[in-house]
């Protein structure tokens, strides 16, 4: 039992990352009707920017974070006004093919930055935990709380604000919404920089955890879309229990099975569901 509650904490802090991540995306996906593959660099991009201000600046854990997420939510606003909007009316393979370019351009840039070799963030609250003889580090319960602290704002800000409803007017019938005031051009910028901060603190939570490298983006990429097709297309609570469906299969899988086969575990669960239901678990709905 004691080991099964270590592994379910584990798979808590993971799946409460993919979420983050993956909530973002669906967010864009469902507003914009844009799969955003760049998605995965803003994600590795924002791991990047807290190393940064970490080590460069010399700030702390928390302020480092929030300047991440504040860089990468504007990088994010002005990648949707001068790529993704001026596409808003091509085929739908041009913004994909553009996300991708813009993926490319990232992983470089951070290349020729910091170099291609791995970066560590030490952890900002060191030592464990002990929680009824389950040893867990301080970080994973920070990740697994911040994380939910996060989506619960997020849903808050979705269902109780104006600026919410209007986005989830937008994702429900875009000509709709703007035949009856919504600017939707600012709804489509805002709903990039609320994913792209989403995705970078996202990574700066788990930074500390695992090592920042520019691939890491890519991962993520091809996780987070296994994770809102699996849940479906475009829905919010489908993000959610997607995210954490993939985690608790990537890690009981790989304690339980081999370890080696973790990520081919997790993606055989979503061949199995789509096999299913090949509409995801759930209807969109933001």
């Amino acid at each position: 039992m004691t080991t099964f509650l270590q592994q379910l904490f584990n798979a808590l802090a993971l799946g409460g990352v993919y979420a983050l991540v993956a909530l973002g995306l669906t967010l864009v996906y469902g507003v914009m009707r844009v799969p955003n593959f760049a998605h995965g660099g803003l994600y590795m991009l924002g791991a990047y920017l807290t190393y940064a201000a970490l080590n460069g600046l010399g700030v702390g854990y928390v302020p480092a974070l929030l300047l991440a997420a504040v860089a990468v939510a504007l990088l994010a606003a002005l990648l949707e006004r001068l790529i993704f909007f001026p596409l808003r009316n091509a085929p739908h393979v041009h913004p994909m093919i553009a996300a991708l370019g813009v993926l490319f351009f990232l992983e470089a840039g951070v290349q020729l930055v910091w170099g291609p070799d791995f970066k560590q963030i030490t952890e900002p609250v060191q030592g464990i935990v002990n929680l009824g003889g389950v040893t867990l580090t301080w970080q994973r319960l920070l990740v697994i709380a911040a994380s939910l602290v996060v989506m619960l704002g997020l849903n808050f800000f979705l269902k109780r604000t104006l600026t919410g409803a209007t986005i989830e007017a937008m994702a429900q019938n875009r000509e709709g919404a703007r035949l009856v005031g919504v600017n939707t051009a600012r709804v489509g910028m805002l709903t990039f920089a609320i994913s792209g901060a989403l995705a970078a603190v996202a990574a700066a939570l788990i930074a500390p955890i695992n090592a920042v490298a520019p691939s890491m983006g890519e991962v993520m990429n091809l996780k987070v879309f296994a994770i809102i097709i699996l849940g479906g297309m475009g829905s919010v609570p489908g993000a959610i229990v997607g995210a954490l469906l993939l985690a608790f299969a990537e890690v009981f899988g790989g304690y339980y099975i081999n370890l080696d086969f973790a990520d081919v575990i997790g993606f055989a669960l979503l061949v199995l569901v789509l096999a299913v239901r090949p509409q995801g678990l759930f209807r969109r709905a933001v």
